[in-house]
């Protein structure tokens, strides 16, 4: 059965000596199968590796369990024809007594580097692109403003119609909103990085906190439903995303009084929150489009769309998830956020 399996595997003994492989493990490293058993494992790594493997291995074979092999570091296979690419080594034990035997199930991740790497460069050069046109745009805004504020002047305020002061003020008010759409710009770059700084979390104190900071109106009221142990994470974008969404509950709720809920559960390796509320709903068939950047849910909204894509790019970027259905259990818009409670590790090497 494992002989046509999709992914390599092959089967060693506490000599490191290759004792059985499978076609796609021969495929990866460019070999047949009868030139791979009975030689060296090392043969499948750089030079570089060979040496720390015979260590690790005998560290292994006194205490066998399954595992990953070069977690937390980069690991490289070593084609028959010199080319390194990218791999993942998970060990188990398979046999014991006087000879034991390990097996080595080998997944070639080159394409998942490549997706990470371009992702990254992505990442950088939004940064960069929002640096300077932060810089390129912000000083002609405040020229104009400084040309309107001297027109004003130069007119008198006891000169000027109502029609006249009132445009005057919404030429003010749509720089206001041009200058802040740079800043949320440059937040919505930043939030594309994992946060480093890991803290201990209590799902019941963090979401106690996030209510508190949310500045919540008296005709609301929030209820809570929270079932998980603590875990190690980055807590600011955890918060900073909850918070979000219960703020986004109350100003587009479309009623000064409402109800809204959060619940958490673990499920998996996840913690999945619900926020939900009580008021008027998602479009239908909006469900994606509210999270793109600059979209906002009609013309009176507040604010210039950002902040629904800024907290999925921090999510994201923390290897959790976010979706929305249009009515949940109280009525209105309900959000899931999958947060991670145990890190992969491709999401932890960085």
């Amino acid at each position: 059965m494992l002989l046509h399996a999709p992914i390599g595997v092959l089967i060693i003994d506490a000599r490191g000596q290759i004792v059985w492989a499978n076609d796609a493990l021969a495929n990866q490293f460019g070999y047949r199968i009868d030139a791979l058993v009975g030689a060296p494992l090392g043969m499948l790594l750089p030079d570089r590796f060979r040496e720390g493997h015979i260590h690790h291995l005998r560290g292994y074979a006194e205490a066998p369990a399954s595992r990953m092999m070069g977690s937390g570091r980069d690991l490289t296979g070593l084609h028959s024809c010199g080319r390194e690419f990218p791999v993942e080594i998970a060990l188990s034990a398979v046999g014991g007594g006087l000879s034991p035997l390990f097996m080595a199930i080998v997944s070639d991740i080159s394409g998942r580097k490549r997706a990470e790497e371009a992702l990254q460069r992505t990442n950088a050069q939004l940064e960069e692109f929002t640096y300077v046109a932060s810089h390129d745009l912000r000083s002609p805004l405040r020229g104009i403003a400084d040309l309107i504020t001297w027109i004003r002047e130069d007119l008198g305020e006891d000169r000027l119609s109502d029609d006249v002061r009132h445009n005057f003020e919404r030429v003010a008010l749509r720089i206001s909103r041009a200058e802040q759409m740079i800043d949320d710009l440059l937040v919505y770059a930043r939030a594309g990085t994992r946060d480093p700084i890991v803290n201990r979390v209590d799902p019941i104190a963090l979401v106690a906190d996030c209510i508190a900071l949310a500045d919540v109106p008296a005709g609301f009221t929030v209820e809570t439903d929270i079932i998980g142990h603590p875990i190690e994470c980055p807590r600011a974008p955890l918060a900073t995303s909850l918070r979000n969404l219960i703020a986004n509950a109350v100003k587009h709720h479309g009623h000064d009084k409402g109800r809204i809920r959060i619940s958490l559960r673990e499920i998996g390796r996840f913690w999945v929150f619900h926020v939900e509320d009580d008021g008027k709903g998602i479009a239908k068939g909006s469900e994606e489009r509210i999270f793109k950047l600059f979209h906002r849910a009609s013309p009176e909204t507040e604010g210039d769309g950002v902040g629904l894509a800024f907290t999925r790019r921090m999510i994201n970027a923390h290897g959790g998830m976010i979706t929305v259905a249009p009515q949940g259990t109280l009525g209105g818009a309900c959000f899931e956020v999958y947060w991670p409670r145990i890190q992969l590790k491709e999401e932890s090497d960085g």
